[in-house]
């Protein structure tokens, strides 16, 4: 038997060729997929992702109607598993969430209990969300990066896009680790908040992004958080130590780069493709457990711009529009 109320709130996406709706809507408790375990939405976050779901050529809605929100937090109000009793404190984001099955900016959620996550206790729901999709992917990046030898010490760790909701994360876990972190950002303004979550340099944006004829330069990195992508790599991969990696998770900076086969073979470097979307629940959970923990970033619940259902579409054009300054989230009802 559901607990969800016959009808409640929710952000839709609605797409009829070129044309896109998007608005709060009522919505039936049978307008949600099916699932194990129901849940009562407190907060979720607004991603780069999110945003490109609710415009045309986004191309990441793939049904319609659809309820974007990536990740999620709130508490269980019914379950098939006893795993998530009601009452107990849950998260979820990626897999389908969001993308091909109803999201977060709602007031009640259906998820599958292989997507559910046991909120940390160090955690609220509203922390949980100020770490989100974002942090959990900085927090995967770094993991992988230590994974391949990265250690406090060994040298300076560049974090790109270090203004935005992963990038700033990234930042306050590595610093939070004893990681000498240098931040890259096109936002000046923004150098004094990513010194307070413990970068010890900001550069310009343009340094990260020049063009050079080498195919490699002084080796200056001993590993890097990329999550802009575009001319970011190149550079990045030219300048890395040797047996340095990056991890690579975003493409505001444009899908596509061009680069030589010779920073991985005369320096060992590696590429490290970040799908935090597809990992498997068993190592999400054990992330986000650390993220309550030893993966915890500094600054984590600082500096967070909120938003309601009814004002979601603020935060949306903004982080189309290169606005992001941290992490954006979504009160979701009382």
């Amino acid at each position: 038997m559901t607990a969800v109320p016959a009808t409640f709130r929710a952000f839709v996406v609605e797409t009829n060729g070129e044309t896109v709706t998007r608005g709060v809507r009522l919505l039936a408790e049978a307008d949600l997929p099916p699932g194990e375990v129901e849940i009562r939405v407190r907060w979720s976050g607004v991603n780069f992702k999110d945003a490109l779901a609710t415009i045309a050529g986004g191309k990441v809605a793939r049904i319609s109607p659809l309820i974007p929100g990536i990740d999620l937090a709130g508490e269980v109000v019914a379950s098939a598993d006893p795993a998530f009793p009601a009452g107990s404190a849950v998260l979820a984001h990626g897999y389908d969430l969001g993308v091909s099955r109803h999201g977060g900016f709602a007031e009640y959620a259906r998820v599958p209990a292989g997507w559910a996550v046991p909120l940390p206790p160090a955690l609220t729901p509203r922390l949980a969300m100020a770490l989100g999709t974002a942090g959990f992917t900085a927090a995967h990046s770094v993991l992988q990066l230590e994974e391949r030898g990265l250690r406090p010490g060994t040298g300076p760790v560049l974090v790109t896009g270090a203004s935005g909701g992963l990038g700033s994360v990234a930042v306050g876990i590595l610093a939070a680790r004893g990681y000498e972190v240098v931040a890259a950002t096109g936002k000046p303004d923004e150098a004094d908040r990513l010194r307070g979550l413990g970068a010890t340099d900001v550069i310009d944006r343009a340094e990260v992004t020049a063009e050079s004829p080498r195919a490699l330069e002084a080796e200056r990195w001993a590993g890097a958080v990329d999550c802009v992508g575009g001319a970011t790599l190149p550079y990045i991969l030219r300048t890395l130590r040797r047996d340095a990696s990056v991890a690579a998770s975003g493409n505001a900076g444009g899908p596509g780069f061009a680069t030589t086969v010779f920073p991985f073979i005369l320096r060992g470097a590696a590429l490290l493709g970040i799908d935090s979307a597809q990992v498997q629940i068993a190592e999400r959970r054990a992330i986000w457990a650390r993220l309550g923990g030893d993966l915890r970033p500094n600054g984590l619940g600082e500096g967070l711009a909120e938003v309601t259902l009814d004002t979601l579409p603020l935060a949306l054009d903004g982080i189309l529009a290169g606005q992001a300054r941290g992490r954006w989230i979504v009160r979701i009802g009382e």
